[in-house]
């Protein structure tokens, strides 16, 4: 397992990193429910398993259900070999608000002393607002209280995690942000034009909807009768499979990490098949010239629909 930089903050990341929503939560297509999850003992299984293969870096939030607990147990007595990425809990108030100064602080290092309770550490190695749209970005106070965490040592950087590519693009122009999770994959490739100007500022980016919920994966059932141009689209990147790229989750990852910019892919993992599946692909080999320029001319004609949130809304899902 390769090591990559975070931006500049000086921290070395594997460039899988593990996210950990489905050990926390139901989620991903064909998990309904908890009986669909691992046990706590498998997922704590596979987190040793993942760490004793060369992955280092973890991601999880205060929001995904057990996963930071599970995390906590897991590592307990390994803190200093692994890098921990949360989130705090979403910040407006229920009704929609943006708290002032004082509310954000408060809410902010509340979730904060609720995450290293669970993962049992006294720091977070990459704390992120957990979607940082417009206006959570153009807030001042926002970047105040996280800047301050920085500064006071609990946090070792800070970040976003956001979706759209106008979010993106304001959260290099601020400067101060250390790292940013956005969705980035062979169908969806519209946050690529910033990578340059992120690598530029020194700020790590770490890919997340890589394999689109395994819609990119040969695990993808039927799709939704909405999504038929979609699924017929999924289909096209079969034909970039050739030698060196046995499957469609291998090809998608190796084209994330075929860009430098990339610090991580953020790849869900519940299964030892899918850990295994992620390791494959991280074998320092990624894609020619030539082969990226096809799966570049292969992106989804119309990203704007690539919407997986408002899918589930719709129960397309």
């Amino acid at each position: 397992m390769q090591k990559r930089a975070l931006g500049n903050t000086g921290i070395q990341i594997s460039e899988i990193a593990f996210g950990g929503v489905e050990i926390g939560l139901p989620y991903g297509i064909g998990v309904k429910s908890e009986a669909d999850m691992l046990t706590e003992a498998d997922a704590i299984k596979l987190l040793h398993n993942a760490l004793d293969c060369g992955i280092n870096f973890f991601d999880t939030a205060r929001l995904y259900g057990e996963s930071e607990r599970i995390m906590g147990n897991a590592f307990y007595g390994r803190r200093q070999e692994v890098v921990l990425a949360t989130k705090c809990r979403h910040l407006r108030d229920p009704e929609g608000k943006i708290p002032s100064y004082a509310g954000l602080n408060e809410l902010v290092r509340a979730s904060l002393r609720e995450s290293l309770q669970a993962l049992g550490t006294d720091y977070i190695d990459l704390y992120m607002v957990h979607y940082a749209d417009q206006n959570l970005l153009a807030n001042e106070d926002l970047l105040r209280v996280f800047t301050k965490l920085r500064e006071e040592g609990t946090v070792r950087a800070i970040g976003v995690s956001v979706y759209k590519t106008e979010e993106t693009r304001r959260a290099i122009q601020c400067k101060e942000w250390n790292a940013i999770q956005l969705p980035f994959n062979l169908m969806d490739q519209s946050q690529g034009t910033y990578f340059t100007d992120a690598a530029r500022e020194g700020i790590g980016l770490i890919v997340r909807s890589v394999l689109m919920r395994g819609m990119l994966s040969d695990r993808m059932s039927k799709l939704h009768p909405a999504l038929k141009d979609v699924e017929a689209h999924l289909g096209k990147y079969r034909s970039l499979l050739r030698a060196g790229f046995t499957h469609l989750p291998q090809l998608a990852t190796k084209f994330a990490l075929a860009h430098p910019e990339v610090s991580a892919v953020l790849v869900g993992i519940d299964k030892q098949d899918y850990l295994e599946d992620a390791l494959d692909a991280v074998n320092g080999v990624y894609m020619d010239e030539d082969l990226l320029k096809e799966a570049q001319a292969l992106a989804y004609p119309d990203p704007a629909f690539l919407n997986l949130t408002e899918w589930d809304k719709k129960g397309w899902l």
